[in-house]
């Protein structure tokens, strides 16, 4: 059995490689291709020591969404691989703005937005409802006065 090591120059400290002469780097065709010669550096492994205490970290794939209507209603959505933990959680506004604030500007920015505009909404429902109510109760009253 023939192992050979191939190595190249930009893995092999300086130190450890020879340089070569245009003699040395083309054999002649009388000379018999010669074994790579062992190397002085020992062999690098990839991953880690044996008897290392280090653990390996484990990743857990956690999906949260959270999706919300122009109304300004909230819910969240949890899923861990393909099952899911929970569906259809009602959120509050103020949490998701909290949690978008938490993990980035650039996640809150645009939340805060929409979360602006369905305030902005609301108000304006507020003071159409308000509006209307006063009208009913000037009609109300008018019917007060007017009944013997």
């Amino acid at each position: 059995m023939r192992s050979t090591i191939t190595m190249d120059r930009r893995t092999v400290p300086k130190e450890h490689v020879a340089p070569m002469s245009t003699a040395e780097a083309v054999p002649s065709a009388a000379e018999p291709a010669a074994e790579p010669a062992a190397v002085d550096a020992p062999a690098r492994r990839r991953g880690r020591p044996k008897g290392s205490t280090a653990r390996t970290t484990r990743t857990v794939e956690l999906t949260l969404t959270v999706s919300g209507t122009a109304d300004g209603e909230w819910q969240a959505e949890l899923k861990k691989g393909s099952s899911w933990i929970t569906r259809g959680l009602p959120v509050t506004a103020a949490a998701v703005s909290r949690a978008a604030a938490e993990l980035h500007p650039e996640v809150a920015e645009p939340i805060d937005a929409v979360i602006g505009a369905a305030r902005e909404q609301r108000a304006a429902r507020v003071a159409a409802l308000e509006a209307e109510l006063e009208q009913a109760r000037k009609a109300l009253a008018e019917m007060d006065e007017q009944a013997p």
